[in-house]
C-alpha cells in the first residue's frame, strides 16, 4: 500500500469524532434531564462489579467542566486518528478503551474512575510514539503537533492533583505506547530510495558515474559518443561518377544507399 493512500480525507474523519462527542454529551444530558447519576457505572478497581466500568466509564463525566475539557481533545485526536491511521482507527479506539480500562481496574485506588481522559491519553500516546517509530515525515509532524498541543498532559500521569484519576491517565499512556509498538501493518512507511536498497550497487549508479573515486566531477563526452553511435547507424551512400564521359554534354551520377532505391542524377557540365 502506497503511503499517499493513507492520507485521504473521508467522511469518517468528521463523522467519527462527531459521533463520540455527541455520545458523551447525550449521556450527560440524560443524567441532567432525568436526574440520574451514572457514576456508579464507572470503574471501581479490583471488584467484579467494577469491571462494567471498563466499557461505560469513558462516556460518563462528573460535570460540565469535566465534559468540556474532554470534548475538544477527543474530537481533534479522533479526527487525526481517522485521517492518518484510518485502517486501524477503530481497533485503536475499541481496544484502547478495553485495555486502558483493565489497567485502571488493576492499579486504581478504591474509587470510581470515570471520564474519557483515559481514551484521550491512549490517542495522545499512540499518535506521538507511532509517528516517531514509523519515521514518515507526515506522521512525525503530527507527533510534534500533538506534543505542542497536549504535551503538558504528561504531568497528570502523576498523583499531583486530588480528585484526578492519574491511574486512568497512566493506563492510557501505557496502552498507546503498546499499540504504537504492536500495530505495524497498514501504516504509512517512508519512501525508500534506490541507494537504500540491499542490492544497491554504486558502480551501476548513473549519477555516481560522473564522479571519480576522490569525489571529483568527471566530464563525459556525451556529444562525441552520440555522434559516433549515430554515424554507425546512418546508411552508407556510394556515389559513382562516369569519369570517362566527363567531357560529354551530359553525365550521369548514380547514388546508391543501402536499404533504399538507387537514385540517378543527370547533369550538364558548364562549357564556359
Amino acid at each position: 500500500m502506497k503511503s499517499d493512500e493513507h492520507f485521504q480525507f473521508s467522511n469518517s474523519v468528521i463523522l467519527a469524532p462527531i459521533f463520540f462527542v455527541l455520545l458523551i454529551w447525550l449521556v450527560f444530558w440524560v443524567e441532567i434531564r432525568f436526574g440520574l447519576d451514572f457514576t456508579k457505572l464507572g470503574i471501581y478497581p479490583q471488584t467484579l462489579k467494577g469491571l462494567r466500568g471498563v466499557v461505560f466509564s469513558p462516556f460518563i463525566h462528573s460535570g460540565i467542566t469535566h465534559l468540556y475539557h474532554n470534548t475538544i481533545p477527543l474530537f481533534v485526536l479522533t479526527a487525526a486518528l481517522f485521517y492518518f491511521y484510518k485502517p486501524i482507527a477503530w481497533k485503536v479506539l475499541f481496544y484502547g478503551i478495553l485495555l486502558s480500562g483493565l489497567i485502571t481496574w488493576s492499579i486504581g485506588r478504591p474509587s470510581y474512575h470515570i471520564g474519557a481522559s483515559g481514551l484521550i491519553y491512549v490517542l495522545v500516546s499512540f499518535t506521538f510514539f507511532k509517528g516517531i517509530l514509523a519515521k514518515h515525515y507526515r506522521l512525525i509532524a503530527l507527533s510534534l503537533l500533538v506534543v505542542f498541543l497536549y504535551g503538558s498532559m504528561i504531568w497528570y500521569v502523576l498523583p499531583i492533583k486530588e480528585g484526578v484519576s492519574w491511574e486512568g491517565h497512566t493506563a492510557g499512556l501505557v496502552t498507546g505506547l503498546l499499540f504504537a509498538i504492536i500495530f505495524k501493518k497498514q501504516i504509512a512507511s517512508p519512501k525508500k530510495y534506490a541507494w537504500e536498497e540491499a542490492d544497491y550497487n554504486e558502480e551501476e549508479d548513473p549519477f555516481l558515474k560522473h564522479f571519480d573515486e576522490n569525489g571529483n566531477f568527471i566530464e563525459t563526452l556525451e556529444t562525441e559518443t552520440r555522434t559516433d553511435s549515430e554515424a554507425e547507424t546512418k546508411p552508407r551512400v556510394n556515389i559513382e561518377i562516369d569519369a570517362e564521359n566527363v567531357q560529354n554534354s551530359e553525365n550521369e551520377v548514380i547514388v546508391e544507399q543501402e536499404g533504399r532505391a538507387t537514385i540517378r542524377y543527370t547533369y550538364k557540365p558548364n562549357k564556359e
